[in-house]
């Protein structure tokens, strides 16, 4: 993910969202590169593109800040 992102279609004023993903929910190719957790961290833009996975919360707001991009929490 790079600060492209926010100016990209379906950005809103770099704006990103962060939600919990169950590993059992992703697609098998996914699940067989994480190894040791059941949970990890999506990031996607406005429009719903997912820009990265990460193995918790605070790296995937990391992620965002250090691209210019404001996170904020689903649930």
């Amino acid at each position: 993910m790079n600060a492209k992102y926010a100016n990209a279609p379906g950005a809103t004023d770099g704006i990103v969202y962060v939600r919990a993903i169950a590993v059992a929910d992703l697609p098998d190719d996914l699940q067989d590169e994480i190894e040791g957790l059941d949970t990890v961290y999506s990031v996607h833009r406005a429009d719903g593109m997912r820009v990265a996975l990460v193995a918790n919360k605070a790296m995937a707001f990391a992620i965002a800040r250090q691209n210019d991009l404001a996170p904020v929490s689903v649930h």
